[in-house]
């Protein structure tokens, strides 16, 4: 499918939700965030949405950089970023991974839910983004590791790759880059329409060494 067809499918997801009211961030970002003890610094968030995590990590004193192919997305990313005083903390745009990788170094990079009807090289966006990297920087990779009721894919055939199976696409040398994480810890979600359900994710942290 071409890049037309993505950039519409997309458009039409985030259209179809009502607009976030402020920041939404995912749990898995804010636990790691907060227990690593990270100080503020760069950070780039790939698949960003509306941008909940970006708007939290603005809030926590980061320096954001967050893209995404749906314009709906960053549209309303930037105005909500604005709404709430932190247009000059997050930079959000219009991006195709599959094209191409936004430059820059950064101390921390987040990919939440990057998945895809469409074609995108997961494995070379990833690899992308350790080496995007500053020494002692993280990547924090969190995928589905089961389907939630308001997916929207619900293929019962659809296998989830483990962790460990993600940071083997990316094929991180370990005098480089050291896995600190690869889990699947389960968790109650809440979904666009209110609903809720438990949900297993799929979590991958990578630092990069001094």
């Amino acid at each position: 499918m071409s890049t037309t067809d993505a950039v519409t499918f997309w458009d039409d997801v985030y259209a179809g939700r009502p607009a976030a009211e402020g920041p939404r961030p995912n749990a898995r970002l804010t636990e790691t965030v907060t227990g690593l003890g990270l100080p503020p610094g760069e950070a780039l968030d790939l698949g960003c949405g509306e941008g909940g995590d970006a708007l939290w990590l603005a809030g926590q004193g980061w320096r954001v950089t967050a893209v995404d192919i749906s314009a709906v997305a960053v549209e309303r990313l930037t105005a909500l970023a604005r709404a709430h005083a932190l247009g000059d903390r997050v930079l959000a745009a219009r991006h195709d991974l599959q094209e191409s990788f936004p430059s820059g170094d950064f101390d921390l990079v987040c990919a939440h839910y990057l998945h895809t009807p469409f074609g995108l090289d997961r494995s070379t966006v990833l690899r992308s983004a350790a080496h995007a990297l500053r020494p002692g920087g993280r990547l924090l990779v969190v995928d589905h590791g089961s389907t939630a009721p308001w997916s929207w894919n619900q293929d019962p055939g659809l296998r989830h790759p483990s962790p460990r199976e993600v940071a083997d696409g990316i094929d991180p040398n370990p005098d480089t880059w050291t896995v600190e994480r690869a889990e699947a810890p389960r968790r109650s979600a809440t979904g666009p329409d209110g609903s809720t359900a438990e949900v297993t994710d799929h979590v991958l942290l990578i630092r990069r060494t001094p």
